[in-house]
């Protein structure tokens, strides 16, 4: 990886007059603000479609995309949507009402799938037949309509909770147009996610996603490979995922995922893992992957647990399951998201696997020892003011407390948020790391209001995003000034 520079910014959170951003114009509009800033990558979060608590990360799929990021606009430039539906899906600015969206959504998507022409529905039925999971993933779909969204271990018939051949062909016939419906959703994302993709790459822009390391249990995914998880007969975990207390939260994370039979992985040569990284090949120039040290070992915590307290740690699969990946996809740039509680033997994996790791500088200012400080750093690396599940900058300096600010005020050689902030990016884009990424927030200085995400809090989350207006022309100069002096451009 060249020395470069990047912005952190969700799909959802980008402006639009639609209650949330979309792959269509307001993408390309700021991979236009990225090419006029100088920077080279655009790093978002996971695409999928969002389950609990509105998460990317606890999407019902790995591999589909989400329908609320369908662009509107283009659907009506192609005769799906009259002007009127495209005028009543217009919101008022303010954060992301994921429930009043799910509504409206579903009725004016509805209405486009009723009126594709039969060329668009042949071409829907051409891209499920090229894509593996998408015949399973749109039954699912079609299946927790039918039972109410009921989880698929509640649903009324055994053989099919069990996803046995003559159920699932039953029950897809019976689902027929609802099954076509979903189908159709896909095929609308991913072909404007082809469009975006190209536009963004001939500007010289990279993509950088987001590979969560679990899947939910109420998936698409668990549903149709029950083989590829620790389940028991009724396709229930003994254990789950998540982690230990940390700088995140003092009782942990209880994730509530099902852990991987990694055993079974391994005999079939992590064939599902396989087929995972190439779906995300597709949308993706690089990917980032979550929660690496569990790649290493991982937190167990029994499912009948209030809190992850009481979590053990099991072995992971390690360098096996990453040579095969980074084998598979030569082509794909892989970051290892190592934060969290580290060890020698997670620092060894991620040497032996060749991959940069992260640096955050919100948790750098503990004192002159820390790793997150620069003049500790190793070039090959990715650094960052925060990720996804930080404050902003400005919130970061404005709850850190009395020793942090301090060292962090001496370090930087400023005091104040709005000179702190600055210094921090200066800081960033100065260091030795190969790749500098800042959330778009800290270039405005936005501050906690603007946070993305609250770790082990379950609601309020992914709601932030832009308002029209607010990536200047101003900005982007500035932030190639910034981004030229350190030779990152």
């Amino acid at each position: 990886m060249r020395r470069s520079a990047g912005i952190l910014l969700p799909v959802f959170s980008l402006p639009s007059p639609y209650g949330i951003g979309s792959v269509g114009r307001e993408a390309r509009a700021f991979a236009d603000f990225l090419h006029a800033a100088g920077q080279s990558w655009w790093q978002i979060l996971p695409v999928g479609p969002t389950g609990a608590g509105d998460s990317p990360y606890t999407s019902v799929s790995t591999f589909a995309g989400n329908p609320l990021l369908i662009d509107l606009p283009d659907l009506a430039e192609r005769g799906l949507l009259t002007a009127e539906e495209l005028a009543s899906a217009r919101v008022p600015e303010g954060p992301i009402d994921y429930a009043a969206l799910y509504a409206s959504r579903k009725t004016l998507l509805r209405r486009a799938f009723f009126r594709i022409p039969p060329e668009m529905a042949a071409a829907a039925r051409s891209f499920r037949e090229g894509t593996p999971w998408l015949r399973e993933y749109a039954l699912y779909q079609a299946l927790k309509s039918r039972f109410g969204g009921s989880a698929w271990w509640e649903w009324p018939d055994e053989a099919l909770r069990r996803h046995e051949a003559a159920a699932v062909e039953r029950w897809g016939a019976e689902l027929a147009g609802e099954v076509a419906y979903h189908t159709c959703l896909q095929y609308w994302f991913f072909t404007q996610w082809a469009e975006l993709k190209n536009y963004v790459n001939q500007l010289g822009i990279r993509i950088i996603g987001d590979l969560p390391i679990y899947v939910s249990l109420d998936s698409a995914d668990v549903w149709s490979e029950r083989g590829q998880f620790l389940l028991d007969g009724e396709g229930r975990p003994a254990k789950v995922a998540g982690v230990p207390p940390d700088y995140f939260s003092e009782d942990g994370q209880l994730w509530g995922n099902p852990l991987y039979d990694w055993e079974a992985q391994r005999r079939d040569g992590f064939g599902w893992w396989i087929r995972r990284v190439e779906g995300a090949a597709h949308l993706f120039d690089a990917i980032r992957i979550d929660h690496f040290r569990g790649l290493e070992s991982y937190w167990a915590i029994p499912a009948s647990s209030e809190t992850a307290k009481t979590g053990v740690w099991e072995k992971g699969p390690g360098m096996d399951l990453l040579r095969v990946l980074t084998g598979w996809f030569p082509q794909i740039t892989y970051i290892a998201e190592d934060l969290g509680i580290l060890t020698d033997a997670v620092h060894d994996l991620r040497n032996a696997s060749g991959l940069p790791g992260m640096k955050v500088l919100e948790f750098a200012f503990s004192g002159p020892d820390n790793a997150y400080l620069p003049h500790h750093y190793a070039p090959h690396c990715i650094c960052y003011t925060g990720t996804h599940d930080n404050d902003t900058a400005a919130g970061w300096y404005a709850h850190a407390g009395k020793e942090e600010r301090a060292f962090a005020e001496r370090y930087l050689g400023a005091a104040g948020e709005e000179a702190v902030v600055s210094a921090l990016l200066r800081l960033g884009q100065g260091s030795v790391a190969e790749l500098f990424i800042a959330q778009l927030q800290d270039y405005l200085g936005f501050g906690s209001e603007a946070r993305i995400n609250v770790p082990g809090v379950a609601e309020g989350n992914w709601r932030w995003h832009l308002c029209a207006g607010q990536l200047t022309e101003a900005l982007a100069a500035d932030i190639r000034a910034l981004t030229r002096t350190f030779d990152r451009c």
